[in-house]
């Protein structure tokens, strides 16, 4: 993978100090922001809160908060405003990491570094913290939104959006055929499935929280809504493929999971070099997708766009 990389940055050379210090920046705001939403670890029954903040405080680089940060800077510089928004998606995001490296899921020992919540938690109050997660989300953003006036109109559809992109429309539904997928031969129309699903919805929520709840034209939702497939799909597939050729130390996490669970990927349908050529696909359309945008500053999200393509973990 190490070589590929340095071939994608030879290609075109980036600088992408400015972006790093950005999500850095994103990263301290939002972790602040969910430590004040989420009890504290001695709040009764203290298991329960510490299995929770044992997932929601392990690492990881935001990048669903930060896709919402940057599609409030769309249309306003009032990001505290839309935070509740950007600590809701990365509990979410924890909860759903929660529930996939149970045994009856993934049956994964390490997440980000550091032993999975069941095997430090148990089975069960690791499936009933990632529930406590996402029924708090549903609880806390309505009233934080309210409380930082945004229409209740557009809360409403966006809290719609929301529900619907990670339940069986989303979400859930492509786990549940990423599930059925395990250990039989999938088409690539399958696969795209899978993908768009249980990973890139979640993207598209991010995106439009912005252009949602600031009632933007819907031309401009239609045009993130493209962006966050190309983007959720560049994501995945370069997942796919650091599974494969990754270092285990960078990703925090064994390499080599899906091949051992016998999961569909992009490698495993197309090979190594197409799924690469795949990857580099989806990058060129996402970032032609931003160029639509006009009149707006979307440099970051084509940095950040490219930074996902050469990631190394």
């Amino acid at each position: 993978m190490k070589t590929w990389i340095q071939k994608q940055k030879k290609k075109k050379k980036m600088t992408d100090k400015s972006l790093k210090t950005v999500m850095h920046q994103v990263k301290a705001w939002v972790e602040e922001g969910m430590d004040r939403l989420v009890p504290k670890e001695e709040a009764y029954p203290s298991v329960i809160h510490q299995s929770i903040r044992y997932s929601l405080f392990a690492g990881g680089k935001r990048i669903r908060p930060f896709l919402v940060y940057l599609s409030q800077g769309l249309y306003s510089n009032d990001f505290d405003r839309i935070l509740p928004v950007a600590c809701a998606v990365e509990m979410v995001h924890t909860y759903s990491l929660i529930h996939d490296d149970l045994p009856a899921m993934d049956n994964d020992d390490l997440r980000r570094g550091k032993p999975t919540n069941h095997k430090v938690f148990g089975d069960a109050v690791a499936t009933l913290a990632g529930d406590a997660l996402l029924t708090m989300v549903f609880e806390v953003l309505p009233r934080k939104l309210r409380e930082n006036k945004f229409d209740p109109e557009r809360i409403l559809d966006f809290l719609n959006l929301l529900a619907r992109d990670i339940g069986i429309e989303g979400l859930v539904g492509g786990q549940v055929v990423d599930i059925l997928s395990q250990g039989k031969e999938v088409d690539l129309k399958t696969l795209e499935y899978i993908h768009e699903h249980k990973t890139a919805k979640l993207f598209e929520v991010c995106l439009l929280s912005g252009p949602i709840l600031n009632k933007a034209p819907e031309k401009e939702k239609k045009i993130l809504i493209n962006f966050s497939n190309y983007f959720g799909m560049l994501f995945q597939i370069v997942d796919d493929i650091l599974d494969v050729v990754g270092d285990s130390v960078q990703l925090g996490k064994p390499v080599g999971s899906d091949i051992k669970l016998d999961k569909a990927t992009y490698p495993s349908v197309s090979g190594l070099d197409k799924a690469k050529e795949i990857a580099s696909e989806y990058r060129d359309k996402a970032i032609n997708e931003l160029k639509k945008l006009k009149g707006k500053d979307t440099e970051l999200l084509k940095e950040l766009t490219e930074f996902m393509f050469i990631r190394q973990e």
